[in-house]
């Protein structure tokens, strides 16, 4: 729910601020590790070469590093402590205690800078909108949703989402979360279960053909949070307009009766049909058709990156992402500059497969039932 023109110009400094610094492209899980940082530089880059970073509603920030007692607001103080250590290059430490080692979640120096520069980042973004500073905070560096308390997991250290959220809950605001990564949100999930202060919506890949393997329909909070964690399990092959049809049957009525004073949204956009690491089937004009959506729901939004590891993909949808929050449209064409290093001629996918247009008659009647028992269990 955008505001009026004159409205927000009396209200906010500026439409959007963008948390980006080459800090947060400097390090990461290594060469082989499929969380490159150079999706970061690659995006920044993109939205430079194409002029975005210089429209009059976009404050680009740089990001600082989340301090112990910010991260503490979600992580255990021993995790914390362990994460810095093993960053320095302690062997001596049980990792796999925590879940790091060969694999997901290898240790590399600077671990605990890279990571709670993250963190910082989604921090400073909440504050920036509950200050009045801003419209929507893109931190496009986090939306590291699987990290839990006490353990790294898929690729995340820190949980910069859990951390935000705790932190708008001490301001007195009530959050609604929506993750549209094709992986369950599962350690957001977890660390509001027994909430009715935050509002969960996952809709991903199902657990049953995909990590984290969980997010099931029948997953919807305990205590207090009964029916307040809620998740969408799509089969595999979900093109663009069954998506919208599950997303637009679920997230807006449950959003408008929860009444959040704050939007967190996770925008990863490995359910793209060329990301290598799992089988969706959207494509970059679904991804816009997504944060269309959610800046439509949005009262405030703290829009935070997430998964995505095709290296040509993650950039043009991520930059689709800042035009629609800047409330501007993206040139079709790459800049020249950007062509000639990364190559790729339009922002929007050229020749999608025919597949993703015509859905089969199977995965079609999945994502009806799926969306008929999230209704009936939610009430809607």
């Amino acid at each position: 729910m955008w505001l009026a023109p004159e409205v927000y110009y009396t209200q906010c400094m500026t439409r959007l601020a963008f948390l980006s610094s080459p800090a947060v492209w400097e390090r990461g899980h290594g060469p082989e590790h499929p969380l490159k940082p150079q999706r970061l530089r690659r995006t920044h880059e993109l939205l430079q070469e194409a002029g975005a970073l210089a429209w009059p509603e976009v404050k680009v920030v740089a990001p600082r590093v989340a301090r112990d007692e910010e991260l503490a607001l979600f992580h255990k103080r021993d995790y914390i402590d362990v994460v810095r250590a093993l960053s320095r290059g302690d062997t001596h430490l049980p990792a796999s205690r925590y879940n790091f080692g060969p694999g997901d979640n290898p240790i590399f120096a600077g671990m605990f800078e890279s990571e709670g520069r993250k963190v910082g980042s989604a921090l400073q973004g909440a504050r920036m909108l509950v200050d009045g500073e801003c419209e929507v905070a893109f931190s496009y560096s986090g939306g590291l949703h699987h990290g839990g308390p006490d353990f790294a997991s898929g690729f995340c250290v820190f949980n910069d989402a859990a951390v935000a959220i705790h932190w708008l809950l001490r301001q007195g605001l009530r959050v609604a979360y929506v993750d549209i990564d094709v992986h369950h949100g599962d350690g957001v999930q977890d660390a509001f279960y027994d909430s009715d202060q935050v509002l969960t919506i996952s809709l991903h890949q199902t657990g049953r053909t995909l990590f984290p393997g969980t997010g099931f329909v029948e997953e919807r909070g305990v205590g207090a949070g009964a029916g307040f964690s809620v998740n969408v399990p799509l089969p595999p092959y979900t093109t663009d307009a069954l998506y919208e049809e599950a997303f637009t049957a679920i997230a807006p009525p449950l959003l408008d009766r929860f009444q959040p004073d704050v939007l967190v949204s996770q925008l990863g956009v490995d359910t793209h049909y060329r990301d290598p690491l799992a089988n969706m089937a959207l494509t970059t004009r679904g991804h816009e058709m997504l944060f269309r959506k959610l800046a439509e729901l949005a009262p405030r939004w703290l829009a935070l990156g997430g998964g995505g590891y095709d290296m040509d993909v993650v950039p043009r949808s991520w930059a689709l992402a800042f035009a629609l929050m800047a409330g501007r449209a993206m040139p079709e064409r790459l800049p020249p500059t950007y062509r000639s290093r990364y190559g790729g001629e339009t922002v929007h996918d050229r020749n999608a497969p025919d597949w993703t247009w015509e859905p089969e008659p199977r995965v079609a009647a999945q994502v009806r039932a799926v969306v008929d028992r999230v209704q009936e269990a939610q009430g809607i």
